[in-house]
This record gives structure tokens, C-alpha cells and sequence, in this order.
């Protein structure tokens, strides 16, 4: 810890300026500043300091010219006291501007300051450039947001937040809380559960999304309904996945897809034009979802760049390599300039792609007398022309190869694309590319279960006509749900709801949802649709990943001020953490321990 120090009160100080807010035309004002201590430079006869707050950084110098008391003071001063400054501004002398900083060209002469507090040395430097482990920056994460660069992104998403709330008030809609304890519902993860001290042995649920509470509002006739509301989901997380999340739920009745759309587009392009000054395009193209597994195997293409995947399975059919010749799919990726790629990187991309169920990774490298490949000798010449038609293929090129089962080959070589694109370069810094994907299947198969699942989730309406598929043809109904995707991440997902009894319970029988279950977990719902619900429908952005993209940011979890690790830990609260048995005793939960139960079978031998 520091040594000890009289600290000043701050009295009727008041700060005059952020840290970041003086230039060079406020030369000659005199100011007061608060902050912490970022730098320290002791010179002998000058002390410098750079005082740090969310605006910025201001340096301050501490010389005989400003007060020789506070300068003999200064001397105590070390990085992180906190600090307030009052003084004159003034140029820096000729030669010692710093261009790279918004208050390079003045620094503060001061003339006297407060000690306000103390700190003990930080684990880590208050520095955008530190090689400190996530894990510790998280366990001192007060510390962390001091960080600039962390300080900027919560500027930010404050600035995209203020503005997704003038656009959307500016249209009519109202701003509605809905209740965080709730009924659990099947919703495609698992709930987080609270137990209920007042009802013994039932349970609360935290809410996945607001999905059911927003279409009782569109029947309760508040028409324009929006929420910036806490979700929960019990799942496995990753970088862009977290326990508990921010979303912007947004649901309209009397409206069709189009609609929506257009209102959620305007929104992002607002959003992004107002927060970070950066153009979206006037239009977002749109591609379908079959269109988007074929081309790119993925549901959420990013079209920043080509690498489009071929399906060649016509083509290699009667091969006598019969790992082609016996597979349902057989798709490629050409790589142009990929031959340059060495057996260990190749071997690399092999074990990436065995994430997602593949057993290898077939590969051709094209020479110019040769083709290089492990199966290049099974090809007849009329295999090795049709390849060559269906790719493109040129000398330097390599492409990769990867036959099976269909959703296999597809999360294989599309995960493969989004690789292949950051290793060769191919994905411009800074751009922003947003593309709508539609025409979602209503359903798919779960083999875990058996069955068919929600793609989406079950009060999602079915196309004009495709609800009568379902009987003979479930994987063929198609959806009225749409996707809002940006460089290859999912920002927002909605749809067209079902707004009559009869169509829903169509819909709970296709996913094995009898009138009994349906009755228990949505009766309130089934209720309500015998009430003149409205035609309605809507979308649900998730910022956090939206804030995420726009800042540049890698995880969620430098865009969310306090985050949990990948297990789901917080590691400056430690939580989740252990409760006392009087508390479990009060809600009526009753633990029994290992020794207790070899106790009570030694009782009854």
C-alpha cells in the first residue's frame, strides 16, 4: 500500500473541464481538472503529470512558475492518487507538442492541487497496450475500464443506446418494462431458475427473451412496443455469448415483413451514423437462407469477401475415390494464391475443422505441371476438367475439399471460409457489410431428440401455405422470420408471430406438443389469441454484439461493463457463490450431505 498522506477535501472546488476538452484556444484560461494520476515524469525542477479521467488525458506540470509550494508538494505523487489541478493553460514549448493527442498542443502550469485519495500500486498498468491476462483483468475490472480504450467502448454503446431511443420514439413506440420472474417456457436454452420462498417447491425463471410478454402487449393494443431489457440463458458461452445479455426488443402489430424491415434498417443505419459517424449502405441486400448455406455454408454469411463454397457432388459422383463417390455432399472452397500454404498450416486447418464433424480435410494444390494432393491420382481427366469449370481454377490456387452429410460439410467448410479469410487477408479492415437472410426453415430436426424443434421458436408464423406442409413435408415449411446479420455475425432476428389459436396449436402439434403440455406452459398465451389478437410481428437486436462489432472489440466482454469468464463466473464478485443453510431452509430446499446418507444407511443395517 501507499504511504500514508493527509488528503485534502474537495470543498467548493468544482471541475471546469474534462480531461480530454482543452486545446489550444483556451490558451491563457485558468481551469481545474480531476482525475488520476496516469504518468508521472519527475525532471528535478518539473514534475509532470498526466491527469486521466473518461474524457481524456491533460498534462499537467508542476513548476516554479505556476507555485513553488506545490511543486516542492508534488514530489509525494505516484500513478493513480486522484487529483484536482487548478492552473493557467498554456502552449507546450515548440518541439514538444504531441500531434497523436486531442490535448497535445497545451499542457496545464499549475498552480495549486488537492490530494483527494491515495492508491496502492495497480497488478496491471492503467494502459490500452498491456499484456495482462483476461483473468486478471476481470478479477480488478474497476481497474480495467479505466483503460481507455475500454472507457471509449461504454461511450459509445451509451451513444448507440441514446440514439436506437430517440429513433424509435421519434415513430411512435413506447418504452415497456416486462417482469424478470417469470414461468418457464421452452425456448430453445436452458432457464436460469429462482425458487420461490413464497411458494414452496415452485420456481421462478429468468426470462430467455421477452418473446410471450411482448405479444400480450400487441394484444393489449399498445401497437409500438420496445424494451432495452436483461435476457438470461443457461448455455455454454464463448466471445460472443454471455449468461446474462442486453437486447433490443422491438415488436408492431397491423405489419407485414417489409415493414419491420425497412424500420429496423433505418434504425441500424441511424444508429451507427449517429453514434460512430459511419455510413451504412443506403440499401441491405438480401439472400435467402438456401442461398446462404449453399454459397456459404453458414446462416450468417459475411460478405466481405468471396471464397463462395461449390457444390461439386455432380461432378465427382462417379469418382474412384470413394470418399467422394459415396458421400451425400461434396463441397470445395478455392483459395487463389493457397498453394503457398505449408503441410503444418494445412494439418492446422484439418484439426480446425474437426470441430465441427469432419474426420479430415481434403485438399488440391495446383502446380504448374502438377496437381499436388493425397487423392489427385483417383481423378480422371473428365473429374479434373469439371473442377477446373466449376472453381476457376488457376496455378497458385489450392482448394479445399469436404464431402458427407450435409449440415457436416456446410459448418465445416463455411467455419473453414471465415478462416481462410482472416489468414490470406481478405477481409477489409473498417467495413461494415449488413445483409438480410430469409426464408428460414420453420422447423429442424433434432437427432438428440428425434424430433423436430422451432428453428426460431414456436409462435413464429409459417408462410402463406406451408403451414398445410407440415404433416407430409416438415422440413420443407418455410418461416416469416428474418435475420439481420453484420460481417458474419447474427445483430438481430425476428419474425412474423401467429395470431390465431388454430395456427398455433397446429404449430405445438408439429413439434409433439400436446393440448395438455400446451395448455400447461401456454395457456395464458392460448387465451389471449381467443381475444382478437392483432396481426404482429417484430425483431430483437442483441447490442451487446452489435457494440461489439461497431467498437472493434474481439468478445462481448470488453462492450459489457461487468462480464462473466467462459464459465460463467464472476471473478470480482465471486459469484455464483454459497449460500447460508438458513437461507435454503427459508425457501424450503433441503441438502442432504454425502456423510449424512452413509449415516442413515448404517442405521438402517
Amino acid at each position: 500500500m501507499s504511504e500514508t498522506l493527509v488528503l485534502d477535501r474537495l470543498d467548493d472546488w468544482r471541475r471546469s473541464h474534462d480531461c480530454g476538452a482543452l486545446r489550444a484556444s483556451d490558451v491563457g484560461s485558468e481551469v481545474c481538472l480531476m482525475g488520476w494520476a496516469q504518468f508521472r515524469r519527475d525532471h528535478g525542477g518539473l514534475i509532470f503529470i498526466d491527469l486521466r479521467d473518461r474524457g481524456g488525458l491533460t498534462q499537467a506540470v508542476f513548476c516554479p512558475e505556476g507555485s513553488e509550494a506545490a511543486l516542492e508538494r508534488a514530489h509525494v505523487l505516484r500513478v493513480e492518487y486522484v487529483l484536482a489541478v487548478k492552473g493557467r493553460v498554456r502552449l507546450r514549448p515548440e518541439g514538444m507538442a504531441n500531434p497523436g493527442m486531442p490535448t497535445g498542443a497545451i499542457e496545464v502550469e499549475v498552480t495549486e492541487f488537492k490530494l483527494l485519495n491515495t492508491a496502492a500500486t495497480p497488478p496491471f498498468p492503467i494502459e490500452d497496450r498491456i499484456d495482462a491476462s483476461e483473468m486478471l483483468r476481470l478479477k480488478y475490472r474497476y481497474l480495467d475500464l479505466r483503460r481507455p480504450k475500454l472507457a471509449a467502448n461504454f461511450i459509445l454503446r451509451n451513444r448507440a443506446v441514446q440514439s436506437i431511443r430517440r429513433y424509435l420514439d421519434g415513430l411512435g413506440f413506447l418504452e415497456v418494462e416486462t417482469p424478470v420472474l417469470t414461468k418457464s417456457t421452452p425456448e430453445g436454452a436452458r432457464d436460469f431458475l429462482v425458487p420461490s420462498r413464497l411458494s414452496n417447491g415452485s420456481f421462478y425463471a429468468l426470462p430467455q427473451s421477452p418473446q410471450l410478454f411482448k405479444q400480450l402487449l400487441m394484444m393489449s393494443g399498445f401497437d409500438r412496443y420496445y424494451q432495452v431489457v436483461k435476457c438470461f440463458r443457461d448455455e455454454d458461452l464463448r466471445a460472443d455469448r454471455q449468461p446474462e445479455f442486453t437486447q433490443v426488443d422491438i415488436e408492431m402489430s397491423f405489419v407485414d415483413e417489409e415493414q419491420i424491415m425497412l424500420m429496423a434498417e433505418n434504425m441500424v443505419r441511424t444508429m451507427f451514423k449517429e453514434a460512430a459517424d459511419v455510413a451504412l449502405p443506403d440499401v441491405f441486400p438480401r439472400m435467402t437462407f438456401a442461398e446462404a448455406m449453399r454459397d456459404y455454408g453458414v446462416d450468417k454469411p459475411d460478405i466481405r469477401f468471396g471464397l463462395k463454397l461449390v457444390d461439386v457432388t455432380s461432378v465427382v459422383r462417379q469418382s474412384q475415390f470413394q470418399v467422394f463417390a459415396k458421400a451425400e455432399l461434396v463441397k470445395g472452397v478455392r483459395v487463389p494464391g493457397g498453394a503457398a500454404l505449408s503441410r503444418k498450416e494445412i494439418d492446422d486447418l484439418t484439426e480446425f475443422v474437426k470441430i465441427y464433424g469432419a474426420k479430415g480435410l481434403a485438399w488440391i494444390k495446383i502446380k504448374e505441371d502438377e496437381w499436388q494432393s493425397p487423392f489427385a491420382k483417383f481423378l480422371s481427366d473428365a473429374e479434373r476438367a469439371g473442377l477446373v469449370e466449376a472453381f476457376g481454377i488457376e496455378v497458385g490456387d489450392i482448394v479445399f475439399f469436404q464431402a458427407g452429410a450435409a449440415d457436416m460439410v456446410n459448418a465445416a467448410l463455411g467455419n473453414l471460409r471465415l478462416q481462410l479469410g482472416e489468414r490470406f487477408g481478405l477481409v477489409p479492415e473498417g467495413s461494415f457489410a449488413p445483409l438480410w437472410v430469409t426464408d428460414f426453415p420453420l422447423l429442424e430436426y433434432d437427432p438428440e431428440g428425434k424430433r423436430y424443434a422451432a428453428k426460431h421458436h414456436p409462435f413464429t408464423a409459417p408462410q402463406a401455405g406451408h403451414l398445410e406442409r407440415l404433416a407430409e413435408d416438415p422440413a420443407g415449411a418455410l418461416s416469416r422470420a428474418y435475420d439481420l446479420v453484420l460481417n458474419g455475425n447474427e445483430i438481430g432476428g425476428g419474425s412474423i408471430r401467429i395470431h390465431d389459436r388454430e395456427t398455433q396449436k397446429a404449430m405445438f402439434a408439429a413439434l409433439g406438443i400436446g393440448d395438455q403440455e400446451a395448455e400447461d406452459k401456454f395457456g395464458f398465451l392460448l387465451r389471449a389469441l381467443e381475444f382478437g389478437a392483432p396481426p404482429h410481428g417484430g425483431i430483437a437486436f442483441g447490442l451487446d454484439r452489435l457494440i461489439m462489432i461497431l467498437a472493434g472489440a474481439k468478445s462481448i466482454r470488453d462492450v459489457i461493463a461487468f462480464p462473466k469468464t467462459q464459465k460463467a463466473m464472476c471473478l470480482l464478485t465471486e459469484a455464483p457463490g454459497e449460500v447460508s443453510l438458513a437461507q435454503l431452509r427459508e425457501l424450503g430446499i433441503k441438502l442432504r450431505t454425502r456423510d449424512k446418507d452413509k449415516d442413515k444407511d448404517k442405521d438402517k443395517a
